[in-house]
């Protein structure tokens, strides 16, 4: 019982983490805006980069489903 739950918990991070991440860094860039224009660009790359990974990896997702 416990194998088969962090199975798939391990199914969903492998899936959605970068998704999550994305959300994470986007909420830090907009609370952060303005305040430290190094801080606010490295997270907005930081949503770019994230956002594009967790993009495909949705995409791959549904052709593989």
């Amino acid at each position: 019982m416990r194998k088969a739950n962090s199975s798939k918990l391990e199914k969903w991070r492998a899936d959605y983490a970068a998704s999550i991440t994305t959300l994470a860094c986007l909420y830090s860039l907009i609370v952060s805006w303005g305040e430290n224009w190094f801080l606010t660009s490295l997270l907005g790359l930081g949503v770019f980069v994230c956002g594009s990974i967790g993009f495909f990896n949705l995409k791959r997702i549904r052709k593989n489903h």
